[in-house]
């Protein structure tokens, strides 16, 4: 793949690697060294202080992205009777316990599982189907609810779950490289904040200790992330 060897050496010459950029300056860069012929995805990386085998330590949660994805999510609502009416009238795109029987024999085509409190009996079977995907349902994810009006809305608008790796990274897409500038910015900022806010009580030392925009094909842009420390 030597084209793109050279297309891949030719975006990271754009990039200082020994600077840390203020986030309009990052995203700015990751636009401009964008290369594919495809609308990339934006994401960001974060590299915490955290020793997430204790879990104390586990970092988790979600944030709605002002300016969302900008990939379609789709949205499985476990419900039965005036929940599944609801979840259907907010938009879900699957409704139904009957999707409990679909996914032990093999379906998997969401990319969001939200499940009332009263069946998650029924999914608790499926743990070892949907943990590993990501897609067991959680009520500090605000997926275990009965208000599935709001959290299927905020799921289409751009709310995602994030969750620290065993290496102690975090990774979240951020937009696509087709936004504009600013609301890649502020996607990013929303992330940064909340990701900030999330500090558990029993870190100690440097949080965040780096912070990485880069789209999918493109080279990493570092982020100054001091303000967050």
């Amino acid at each position: 793949m030597p084209a793109v060897g050279k297309k891949f050496r030719d975006a990271s010459a754009k990039v200082d690697r020994s600077r840390h950029y203020s986030i309009p300056e990052a995203v700015g860069l990751v636009k401009q060294a964008a290369f594919a012929k495809f609308d990339e995805t934006v994401d960001v990386a974060v590299n915490l202080g955290v020793d997430p085998r204790h879990a104390d330590q586990v970092v988790r949660g979600t944030v709605v992205l002002p300016h969302g994805t900008g990939k379609p999510v789709r949205v499985l609502v476990i419900a039965q009777g005036d929940k599944a009416k609801e979840a259907e009238a907010a938009g879900a795109d699957f409704v139904g316990v009957e999707y409990v029987q679909k996914i032990k024999d093999g379906w998997l085509d969401t990319d969001v599982i939200v499940a009332t409190p009263d069946v998650m009996g029924q999914l608790g079977q499926l743990g070892r189907v949907l943990g590993p995907r990501g897609l067991m349902p959680n009520p500090k994810a605000g997926t275990v609810t009965l208000d599935v009006t709001k959290a299927v809305k905020e799921i289409k608008a751009g709310k995602i779950e994030f969750r620290v790796d065993k290496t102690g990274n975090v990774h979240a897409p951020v937009g696509k490289v087709s936004f504009q500038a600013d609301q890649l910015a502020a996607n990013v900022q929303a992330f940064m904040e909340t990701i900030a806010r999330a500090k558990p009580a029993a870190a100690k030392g440097t949080y965040i200790k780096s912070a990485t925009v880069s789209s999918t094909m493109g080279p990493g842009v570092k982020l100054d992330t001091a303000v967050y420390r």
